[in-house]
């Protein structure tokens, strides 16, 4: 064989494995949050499922800012990605090697820990994402419910069931004021 034809014949190879790279990259981008870096919603759920299966001692947690609305509305959609990305830095800082987190979409969180025990608590992450934010100079309130469900305490150790249970726990929290955790 000569040059030619074997340059001829490595041009398609070549083309395919760039194009399959690009593919790559974008599927990886597609499962991260370009504001947060967390992981999406797709992203997450996946291995979030595989997590709560072999780890029996797990625990699943919901997080949804209060009164984000009103940051965006008096300070600007910046200041609101400012809120955001503290918030997902927070939670991830919080749940360490030993979980995973996503931003499920608006102002809301999810984060699956493997071992609690090798967190700080659940009174430290409420303490965490209740600091106040900086934003341009100024100091940008934050406050955030939480809720929380234990796989042990599933009937079905499923992630719908469990993120069901964290969901009632985050609303039950809400309807008490501002800084709880259930």
């Amino acid at each position: 064989m000569d040059t030619q034809t074997i340059a001829a014949a490595g041009l398609p190879a070549l083309g395919w494995a760039f194009h399959g790279g690009l593919l790559l990259r974008r599927l990886a981008t597609a499962r991260r949050d370009p504001l947060t870096g967390l992981h999406t919603r797709a992203g997450w759920t996946a291995r979030a499922e595989r997590l709560l299966a072999k780890h029996p001692g797990a625990l699943v947690l919901l997080v949804d800012l209060n009164d984000f609305k009103a940051i965006n509305d008096t300070h600007g959609h910046a200041a609101g990605d400012t809120v955001l990305t503290a918030t997902a830095r927070r939670l991830a800082d919080w749940c360490g090697r030993h979980g995973i987190t996503a931003r499920l979409g608006g102002d809301e969180f999810a984060a699956i820990v493997t071992d609690p025990s090798h967190t700080p608590g659940l009174s430290a992450l409420q303490a965490a994402l209740d600091q106040p934010v900086d934003h341009n100079g100024r100091s940008l309130p934050a406050s955030a419910s939480v809720g929380h469900c234990h796989r042990q305490h599933l009937p079905v150790p499923t992630l719908t069931d469990a993120l069901s249970a964290a969901d009632s726990a985050m609303y039950a929290a809400k309807g008490h004021g501002r800084r709880n955790t259930r």
